[in-house]
Protein backbone atom coordinates (compact mmCIF):
# COMPACT_ATOMS: atom_id res chain seq x y z
CA UNK A 1 0.00 0.00 0.00
CA UNK A 2 0.96 3.27 -0.94
CA UNK A 3 2.08 6.26 1.43
CA UNK A 4 0.47 9.36 1.42
CA UNK A 5 3.75 10.82 0.07
CA UNK A 6 4.46 7.72 -2.89
CA UNK A 7 0.41 8.50 -3.83
CA UNK A 8 1.46 12.19 -5.03
CA UNK A 9 5.06 11.32 -6.56
CA UNK A 10 2.74 8.53 -8.54
CA UNK A 11 0.15 11.12 -9.25
CA UNK A 12 2.00 13.94 -10.09
CA UNK A 13 3.85 12.22 -12.37
CA UNK A 14 7.35 12.64 -11.05
CA UNK A 15 7.58 8.87 -10.34
CA UNK A 16 9.03 7.60 -13.94
CA UNK A 17 8.83 4.58 -15.65
CA UNK A 18 6.44 2.12 -17.49
CA UNK A 19 5.01 0.44 -14.13
CA UNK A 20 3.92 4.00 -13.21
CA UNK A 21 2.95 4.59 -16.40
CA UNK A 22 0.84 1.67 -16.48
CA UNK A 23 -0.60 2.35 -13.21
CA UNK A 24 -1.60 6.27 -13.96
CA UNK A 25 -3.29 4.86 -16.95
CA UNK A 26 -5.46 2.54 -14.55
CA UNK A 27 -6.15 5.10 -11.81
CA UNK A 28 -7.55 7.53 -14.97
CA UNK A 29 -10.07 4.85 -14.94
CA UNK A 30 -11.19 4.65 -12.37
CA UNK A 31 -11.25 8.33 -12.03
CA UNK A 32 -14.25 8.41 -14.30
CA UNK A 33 -17.32 6.63 -12.18
CA UNK A 34 -15.86 9.06 -9.47
CA UNK A 35 -15.92 12.46 -11.35
CA UNK A 36 -19.97 10.93 -12.66
CA UNK A 37 -21.09 10.20 -9.63
CA UNK A 38 -19.73 13.67 -7.98
CA UNK A 39 -21.38 15.33 -11.10
CA UNK A 40 -24.28 13.86 -10.64
CA UNK A 41 -24.65 14.59 -7.30
CA UNK A 42 -24.10 18.33 -7.51
CA UNK A 43 -26.69 18.05 -10.43
CA UNK A 44 -28.93 17.04 -8.16
CA UNK A 45 -28.58 19.75 -5.43
CA UNK A 46 -28.28 22.65 -7.66
CA UNK A 47 -31.31 21.71 -9.23
CA UNK A 48 -33.25 21.05 -5.83
CA UNK A 49 -33.93 17.58 -6.79
CA UNK A 50 -32.45 16.37 -3.33
CA UNK A 51 -33.51 18.70 -0.30
CA UNK A 52 -31.60 21.37 1.54
CA UNK A 53 -31.61 21.64 5.13
CA UNK A 54 -31.66 25.07 6.81
CA UNK A 55 -31.40 25.48 10.73
CA UNK A 56 -32.07 28.30 12.63
CA UNK A 57 -28.52 29.74 13.20
CA UNK A 58 -26.13 30.93 10.37
CA UNK A 59 -23.81 27.64 9.45
CA UNK A 60 -20.12 29.02 8.43
CA UNK A 61 -18.52 26.14 6.65
CA UNK A 62 -14.70 25.40 6.05
CA UNK A 63 -13.83 22.34 3.92
CA UNK A 64 -11.36 21.76 0.92
CA UNK A 65 -11.85 20.43 -2.67
CA UNK A 66 -8.99 17.84 -2.44
CA UNK A 67 -8.40 15.14 -0.32
CA UNK A 68 -6.16 15.43 2.35
CA UNK A 69 -4.91 18.05 4.79
CA UNK A 70 -4.78 21.27 3.70
CA UNK A 71 -5.21 22.93 7.18
CA UNK A 72 -8.59 23.24 8.36
CA UNK A 73 -8.11 22.83 11.51
CA UNK A 74 -6.38 25.90 12.33
CA UNK A 75 -8.85 27.73 10.38
CA UNK A 76 -11.89 26.68 11.87
CA UNK A 77 -10.11 27.18 15.12
CA UNK A 78 -9.34 30.57 14.34
CA UNK A 79 -13.07 31.48 13.26
CA UNK A 80 -14.31 29.18 16.92
CA UNK A 81 -11.76 31.32 18.71
CA UNK A 82 -13.12 34.47 17.26
CA UNK A 83 -16.69 34.65 17.55
CA UNK A 84 -16.17 33.12 20.94
CA UNK A 85 -14.18 36.23 22.21
CA UNK A 86 -17.14 38.22 20.51
CA UNK A 87 -19.63 36.42 23.05
CA UNK A 88 -21.12 34.72 20.46
CA UNK A 89 -22.26 30.92 21.87
CA UNK A 90 -20.75 29.29 18.53
CA UNK A 91 -21.06 25.09 18.49
CA UNK A 92 -18.21 22.99 15.73
CA UNK A 93 -20.01 20.27 13.53
CA UNK A 94 -18.45 17.72 11.38
CA UNK A 95 -18.93 13.95 10.25
CA UNK A 96 -16.53 12.36 12.45
CA UNK A 97 -14.69 10.42 10.34
CA UNK A 98 -12.05 7.93 11.72
CA UNK A 99 -13.82 8.35 15.02
CA UNK A 100 -12.78 5.39 17.75
CA UNK A 101 -14.73 3.48 19.89
CA UNK A 102 -15.96 6.29 22.33
CA UNK A 103 -17.38 9.15 18.74
CA UNK A 104 -14.60 11.03 18.80
CA UNK A 105 -12.03 11.33 16.18
CA UNK A 106 -8.78 12.86 16.03
CA UNK A 107 -9.44 16.68 14.84
CA UNK A 108 -12.26 16.29 17.63
CA UNK A 109 -9.44 15.52 20.22
CA UNK A 110 -7.14 18.48 18.91
CA UNK A 111 -10.09 20.89 18.67
CA UNK A 112 -10.86 20.02 22.35
CA UNK A 113 -7.00 20.60 23.51
CA UNK A 114 -7.09 24.38 21.47
CA UNK A 115 -10.95 24.81 22.42
CA UNK A 116 -12.02 23.07 25.62
CA UNK A 117 -15.12 25.75 26.14
CA UNK A 118 -16.48 25.31 22.49
CA UNK A 119 -18.88 22.15 22.14
CA UNK A 120 -18.40 19.58 18.91
CA UNK A 121 -20.84 17.41 18.00
CA UNK A 122 -20.39 14.82 15.33
CA UNK A 123 -22.30 12.96 13.56
CA UNK A 124 -22.69 11.42 10.01
CA UNK A 125 -25.62 13.24 9.76
CA UNK A 126 -24.18 16.97 10.01
CA UNK A 127 -28.20 18.14 10.13
CA UNK A 128 -28.97 16.34 13.19
CA UNK A 129 -25.97 17.02 14.50
CA UNK A 130 -26.55 21.28 13.79
CA UNK A 131 -30.15 20.44 15.34
CA UNK A 132 -28.19 18.68 18.78
CA UNK A 133 -25.88 21.83 19.05
CA UNK A 134 -28.65 24.23 19.10
CA UNK A 135 -30.40 22.53 21.41
CA UNK A 136 -28.23 20.93 23.76
CA UNK A 137 -25.64 24.26 23.69
CA UNK A 138 -27.54 26.70 22.50
CA UNK A 139 -25.66 27.65 19.45
CA UNK A 140 -25.63 31.20 18.29
CA UNK A 141 -23.74 29.61 15.43
CA UNK A 142 -22.61 26.55 13.50
CA UNK A 143 -18.83 26.07 11.95
CA UNK A 144 -18.95 23.30 9.70
CA UNK A 145 -15.88 21.39 9.83
CA UNK A 146 -14.70 19.93 6.47
CA UNK A 147 -18.19 20.57 4.76
CA UNK A 148 -17.44 21.88 1.43
CA UNK A 149 -19.06 18.78 -0.12
CA UNK A 150 -21.82 18.41 2.42
CA UNK A 151 -24.28 20.31 0.87
CA UNK A 152 -27.46 18.83 2.62
CA UNK A 153 -27.28 21.11 5.28
CA UNK A 154 -27.29 24.53 4.12
CA UNK A 155 -24.42 26.96 5.05
CA UNK A 156 -24.74 30.48 5.11
CA UNK A 157 -20.80 31.15 4.21
CA UNK A 158 -18.68 28.21 2.15
CA UNK A 159 -14.93 28.83 2.64
CA UNK A 160 -12.98 26.66 0.88
CA UNK A 161 -8.80 26.00 1.18
CA UNK A 162 -6.12 24.85 -1.28
CA UNK A 163 -3.15 23.75 -0.19
CA UNK A 164 0.08 25.40 -1.68
CA UNK A 165 1.46 22.12 -2.41
CA UNK A 166 -1.48 21.10 -5.08
CA UNK A 167 -4.32 23.22 -5.04
CA UNK A 168 -5.75 21.99 -8.18
CA UNK A 169 -5.39 18.38 -7.33
CA UNK A 170 -2.86 17.39 -9.96
CA UNK A 171 -5.84 18.15 -12.36
CA UNK A 172 -7.63 15.13 -11.93
CA UNK A 173 -10.56 13.79 -9.49
CA UNK A 174 -10.07 11.13 -7.13
CA UNK A 175 -7.85 8.60 -7.88
CA UNK A 176 -5.98 9.92 -10.40
CA UNK A 177 -5.32 13.09 -8.67
CA UNK A 178 -6.60 14.20 -5.09
CA UNK A 179 -9.60 16.43 -6.54
CA UNK A 180 -12.44 15.28 -4.31
CA UNK A 181 -14.89 16.63 -6.90
CA UNK A 182 -14.32 18.65 -10.82
CA UNK A 183 -12.80 22.24 -10.71
CA UNK A 184 -16.05 23.55 -11.57
CA UNK A 185 -17.37 22.94 -8.31
CA UNK A 186 -15.33 25.69 -6.78
CA UNK A 187 -17.69 27.87 -8.35
CA UNK A 188 -19.74 27.53 -4.93
CA UNK A 189 -17.22 28.69 -2.53
CA UNK A 190 -17.58 32.22 -1.33
CA UNK A 191 -14.05 32.65 0.21
CA UNK A 192 -10.96 31.05 -1.48
CA UNK A 193 -7.83 30.61 1.18
CA UNK A 194 -4.47 29.42 -0.26
CA UNK A 195 -3.19 27.66 2.91
CA UNK A 196 0.72 27.67 3.57
CA UNK A 197 0.77 30.28 0.62
CA UNK A 198 4.98 30.87 1.64
CA UNK A 199 5.67 27.19 0.02
CA UNK A 200 4.92 29.70 -3.09
CA UNK A 201 6.20 32.33 -5.00
CA UNK A 202 4.80 35.32 -5.37
CA UNK A 203 4.25 35.32 -9.25
CA UNK A 204 3.26 31.05 -8.12
CA UNK A 205 0.26 32.75 -5.78
CA UNK A 206 -0.74 35.04 -8.65
CA UNK A 207 -1.33 32.18 -11.08
CA UNK A 208 -2.87 30.50 -8.87
CA UNK A 209 -4.93 33.82 -7.67
CA UNK A 210 -5.80 34.04 -11.08
CA UNK A 211 -7.13 30.80 -11.99
CA UNK A 212 -9.29 30.72 -9.02
CA UNK A 213 -11.12 33.79 -10.37
CA UNK A 214 -12.03 32.58 -13.66
CA UNK A 215 -13.26 29.27 -11.59
CA UNK A 216 -14.97 31.74 -8.90
CA UNK A 217 -15.16 35.49 -9.49
CA UNK A 218 -17.15 36.33 -6.78
CA UNK A 219 -14.89 34.82 -4.31
CA UNK A 220 -12.82 36.46 -1.70
CA UNK A 221 -9.71 35.46 -2.08
CA UNK A 222 -7.40 35.37 1.39
CA UNK A 223 -3.56 33.92 1.82
CA UNK A 224 -2.46 31.97 4.96
CA UNK A 225 0.42 30.43 6.96
CA UNK A 226 0.62 28.22 9.63
CA UNK A 227 3.58 29.32 11.48
CA UNK A 228 5.03 27.21 14.36
CA UNK A 229 3.92 29.03 17.35
CA UNK A 230 5.29 26.03 20.44
CA UNK A 231 5.67 22.69 21.30
CA UNK A 232 3.45 20.85 23.45
CA UNK A 233 3.11 17.08 24.89
CA UNK A 234 -0.05 15.32 26.19
CA UNK A 235 -0.09 16.50 29.48
CA UNK A 236 -0.61 19.73 27.92
CA UNK A 237 2.76 20.93 29.48
CA UNK A 238 4.62 23.60 26.65
CA UNK A 239 8.25 24.29 25.63
CA UNK A 240 9.45 27.07 23.02
CA UNK A 241 10.40 26.22 19.74
CA UNK A 242 13.68 26.91 20.93
CA UNK A 243 14.15 23.43 22.86
CA UNK A 244 14.77 22.00 18.89
CA UNK A 245 17.68 23.81 18.24
CA UNK A 246 20.42 21.49 16.98
CA UNK A 247 18.77 18.57 17.94
CA UNK A 248 18.00 15.38 16.22
CA UNK A 249 14.60 14.86 15.64
CA UNK A 250 12.17 11.63 14.62
CA UNK A 251 9.16 13.24 13.22
CA UNK A 252 6.65 11.21 12.57
CA UNK A 253 2.68 11.60 11.10
CA UNK A 254 -0.95 10.39 10.20
CA UNK A 255 -2.03 13.38 8.15
CA UNK A 256 -3.69 13.68 4.90
CA UNK A 257 -0.57 15.66 3.01
CA UNK A 258 2.52 15.43 5.30
CA UNK A 259 4.46 17.69 2.53
CA UNK A 260 2.99 20.42 5.55
CA UNK A 261 4.59 18.82 8.00
CA UNK A 262 8.00 18.91 6.45
CA UNK A 263 7.46 22.34 5.31
CA UNK A 264 6.97 23.37 9.00
CA UNK A 265 10.10 21.25 10.20
CA UNK A 266 12.55 22.83 7.76
CA UNK A 267 11.37 25.96 8.94
CA UNK A 268 12.73 24.83 12.39
CA UNK A 269 15.97 24.65 13.62
CA UNK A 270 15.96 20.87 13.76
CA UNK A 271 17.80 17.98 12.34
CA UNK A 272 15.15 15.61 11.41
CA UNK A 273 17.05 12.45 10.82
CA UNK A 274 14.36 10.21 10.81
CA UNK A 275 11.12 10.57 8.94
CA UNK A 276 7.64 7.96 8.98
CA UNK A 277 4.57 8.00 7.59
CA UNK A 278 1.41 6.38 8.88
CA UNK A 279 -1.92 6.92 6.74
CA UNK A 280 -4.39 10.22 7.69
CA UNK A 281 -6.35 9.12 11.05
CA UNK A 282 -4.00 6.26 11.82
CA UNK A 283 -5.33 4.94 14.76
CA UNK A 284 -2.00 3.94 16.89
CA UNK A 285 -1.89 0.95 18.92
CA UNK A 286 0.45 -0.62 22.01
CA UNK A 287 2.56 -2.22 18.96
CA UNK A 288 2.78 0.86 16.69
CA UNK A 289 4.38 2.44 19.77
CA UNK A 290 6.41 0.16 20.48
CA UNK A 291 7.96 0.21 16.96
CA UNK A 292 8.08 3.95 17.22
CA UNK A 293 10.08 4.06 20.23
CA UNK A 294 12.43 1.04 18.70
CA UNK A 295 12.67 3.51 15.73
CA UNK A 296 13.49 6.92 17.60
CA UNK A 297 16.10 5.65 19.73
CA UNK A 298 19.18 7.28 19.58
CA UNK A 299 17.38 10.79 18.89
CA UNK A 300 17.10 13.59 20.96
CA UNK A 301 13.45 14.51 20.74
CA UNK A 302 10.54 12.46 18.66
CA UNK A 303 8.16 15.51 16.94
CA UNK A 304 4.85 15.05 15.37
CA UNK A 305 1.59 17.07 14.94
CA UNK A 306 -0.86 17.66 17.32
CA UNK A 307 -3.29 15.87 15.36
CA UNK A 308 -1.20 13.05 16.16
CA UNK A 309 -0.80 13.75 19.50
CA UNK A 310 -3.68 13.60 20.42
CA UNK A 311 -3.68 9.88 19.94
CA UNK A 312 -1.14 9.06 22.55
CA UNK A 313 -0.87 9.06 26.59
CA UNK A 314 2.86 8.75 26.72
CA UNK A 315 5.36 11.85 26.96
CA UNK A 316 8.23 9.77 25.67
CA UNK A 317 8.60 6.61 23.19
CA UNK A 318 11.08 4.88 25.67
CA UNK A 319 13.74 7.57 26.60
CA UNK A 320 12.72 10.22 23.86
CA UNK A 321 10.58 12.60 24.84
CA UNK A 322 7.74 13.31 22.72
CA UNK A 323 6.40 16.65 21.22
CA UNK A 324 4.11 18.24 18.76
CA UNK A 325 4.57 21.21 17.36
CA UNK A 326 1.89 23.38 17.89
CA UNK A 327 0.93 25.92 14.50
CA UNK A 328 -1.08 29.45 14.54
CA UNK A 329 -2.69 30.76 11.45
CA UNK A 330 -1.75 34.07 10.10
CA UNK A 331 -2.81 36.02 7.38
CA UNK A 332 -0.49 37.05 4.46
CA UNK A 333 -3.67 38.71 3.18
CA UNK A 334 -7.58 38.68 3.06
CA UNK A 335 -8.20 38.95 7.11
CA UNK A 336 -10.13 42.04 7.26
CA UNK A 337 -11.89 41.81 4.34
CA UNK A 338 -13.18 37.51 6.03
CA UNK A 339 -13.39 39.50 9.19
CA UNK A 340 -15.86 42.09 7.74
CA UNK A 341 -17.65 39.52 5.91
CA UNK A 342 -18.28 37.00 8.62
CA UNK A 343 -19.22 39.79 11.54
CA UNK A 344 -21.67 41.47 8.68
CA UNK A 345 -23.53 38.12 7.52
CA UNK A 346 -23.59 36.82 11.18
CA UNK A 347 -25.30 40.55 12.00
CA UNK A 348 -27.80 39.87 9.75
CA UNK A 349 -28.51 36.51 10.04
CA UNK A 350 -29.06 37.08 13.63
Amino acid sequence: MLSPSEFRELISGRQTGLAATALRGLLRIAEFPYRWAMQLRNYRYNHRRVAIHRVKVPVLSVGNLTLGGTGKTPLVQWIANRQSHQGIRVAIVSRGYGASADGINDEALELQLALPGVPHQQNRDRVAAAQAAIELHQAESIVLDDGFQHRRLARDLDIVLLDATEPFGFEHVFPRGTLREPLAGLARADVVVLSRADMLDAEARCQVRERVARLAPEALWCEVVHGPAELINTCGEKQPLSLLTGKQVAAFSAIGNPAGFRHTLATLDCQPVKWREFADHHRYTAADVESLTDWATETDLAICTRKDLVKFHETALGQVPLWAVSVELQFLSGQQQLEAKIDQLLECLR
